[in-house]
């Protein structure tokens, strides 16, 4: 085998089972268990991958209200407020972004009054200019990843 697109196939493998062991993947692709450890190092060397987790059902465990949150931030706290957040366990996601809020963190709770109370604490700080939460009624797509191309041309 050619190692043309190795990279982005043993990504998509570890995509699809990322508690494969060296030897299956190197079955499944057709080259050396030596090379796909080679690959997978440099992979995690260059920061592609980044760890390997277990893909948790936080509805499973009770965690059944996800709240979505719009921050709008005075411009040198926004650090200061992002940081909070990535520090509360249960947000999931926290992005700075472009628009008409500053931040919009993901959150998951046991129940709206945990979700208020943790959402009421935020917004006593002072840096915080507007906010605006909704309550997710349905999750379609949830923490979905995708396969890679393997055909360079069409990204």
């Amino acid at each position: 085998m050619t190692y043309e697109n190795l990279d982005a196939k043993l990504i998509n493998a570890l995509l699809g089972d990322g508690r494969a062991s060296l030897r299956s993947l190197a079955e499944e692709l057709d080259v050396s268990v030596t090379t796909v450890s080679n690959h997978l190092r440099d992979l995690e060397d260059e920061g592609v991958i980044e760890g390997y987790t277990p893909r948790v059902n936080y509805d499973a465990l009770g965690y059944d209200v996800t709240a979505v949150i719009q921050l709008k931030v005075e411009g040198s706290a926004l650090p200061d407020i992002t940081d909070r957040l990535e520090d509360q366990k249960q947000m999931i996601s926290v992005y700075e972004v472009t628009g008409d809020y500053d931040v919009i963190a993901v959150g998951k709770f046991r129940d709206t009054d945990g979700m208020n109370r943790q959402i009421k604490e935020l917004l006593t700080d002072v840096d915080i200019r507007e906010s605006n939460t909704s309550v997710v009624l349905n999750a379609v797509v949830e923490n979905e990843q995708f396969d890679l191309d393997l055909d360079r041309d069409q990204a």
